[in-house]
C-alpha cells in the first residue's frame, strides 16, 4: 500500500491526536456519539479533513463494534431500523465519491447547525414520534439516504440518523446500541470508498491504529459515567451534547 499524499506526524501533532481522541472517546462513552464529531472538527481545522478522515477510521470502527454488540438490543433493533440502515449504508458511498463537488467546510457546518437544532428542541421536548406509524420504514429510508450522504461527505454518521433512532421510541441503552450499528456499518462503508480513492495511506493507517488506546480509555470513563446516571437525566446529558457539538462544529467550519 502506498500514500497517496504522504503525511507526517510531528511530536506536537500526536500529542493532539492522542488528546483529542480521548475526548472523543469519553464523548462517545457517555452519549453514543461523538468520535467524528469531536476528532474531525479538531483535526480538521490542523491537518486537513482528508487525513483526518483515514485517522478516524480504525478507532471508529472498533470503538462502534463495542457499542453496537453491547446491551443486548441487537435483534430487535436490526428488526425496527433495517431499511434505514440499509439506505444509510449504501448512501455513504455517494456522498464520498462526490465530496469534490462540495465544500466539506459548509456541509459540516450545516451538520453542526442540524445537531444544535436538534439537542435544542430536545432540551424543550419537542420531538417528532413515529413509534409503530405505518410510514415508519419509508421515513427511514429516506432519512438513510440523507445520513448517509452527509457521513460520507463530512465522515460524521450522527445527522439525521440519531433523530430517526429516538423518534421510533428506543429507550437509552437501545438508543446507545442501535447508534453503534449504524456507526459500524457506515464506517465500514466509508473506509471503502477512501480506500478506492487511494486516501488510506499506511502511515496514516498506522497512526490511526495507535489512536485506538485514547479512544477506548475515553470510551471506558464515558460508559461508567453514563450508568451512573438515570434515564431521564441521560437525556438531558445527550441534548446537552448534541447542541455543544452542533455549535464547536459550526464555529470551527465557519471559522476556517
Amino acid at each position: 500500500m502506498t500514500d497517496a499524499a504522504p503525511f507526517s506526524f510531528g511530536p506536537t501533532t500526536f500529542v493532539l491526536i492522542v488528546l483529542t481522541f480521548f475526548v472523543g472517546g469519553l464523548f462517545k462513552g457517555l452519549t453514543g456519539l461523538g468520535l467524528p464529531p469531536v476528532v474531525l472538527g479538531v483535526l480538521t481545522a490542523t491537518i486537513g479533513i482528508e487525513p483526518a478522515k483515514a485517522l478516524i477510521v480504525i478507532p471508529t470502527f472498533l470503538t462502534n463494534v463495542a457499542q453496537a454488540v453491547r446491551g443486548g438490543h441487537g435483534r430487535r433493533v436490526v428488526r425496527l431500523t433495517w431499511p434505514f440502515l440499509l439506505a444509510a449504508t449504501v448512501f455513504t458511498l455517494s456522498g464520498a465519491l462526490t465530496l469534490s463537488y462540495f465544500r466539506a467546510d459548509v456541509m459540516s457546518a450545516l451538520l453542526g447547525v442540524g445537531l444544535a437544532v436538534y439537542g435544542i428542541l430536545g432540551l424543550f421536548r419537542l420531538r417528532v414520534n413515529i413509534r409503530g406509524k405505518w410510514w415508519n420504514h419509508p421515513v427511514g429510508v429516506l432519512l438513510g439516504a440523507v445520513n448517509g450522504f452527509l457521513t460520507g461527505m463530512t465522515g460524521s454518521s450522527a445527522v439525521p440518523g440519531v433523530f430517526y433512532l429516538q423518534s421510533i421510541g428506543l429507550l437509552r441503552d437501545q438508543l446507545i446500541q442501535s447508534m453503534g450499528i449504524l456507526f459500524t456499518l457506515s464506517t465500514v462503508s466509508l473506509a471503502w470508498s477512501l480506500r478506492t480513492q487511494d486516501l488510506l495511506g499506511a502511515n496514516l493507517l498506522l497512526m490511526s491504529a495507535a489512536a485506538l488506546v485514547p479512544a477506548f480509555l475515553g470510551m471506558s470513563l464515558g460508559n461508567k459515567i453514563r450508568h451512573s446516571i438515570p434515564e431521564e437525566k441521560f437525556h438531558t446529558v445527550l441534548c446537552t451534547a448534541l447542541v455543544l457539538l452542533g455549535l464547536y462544529i459550526t464555529i470551527q467550519n465557519l471559522a476556517a
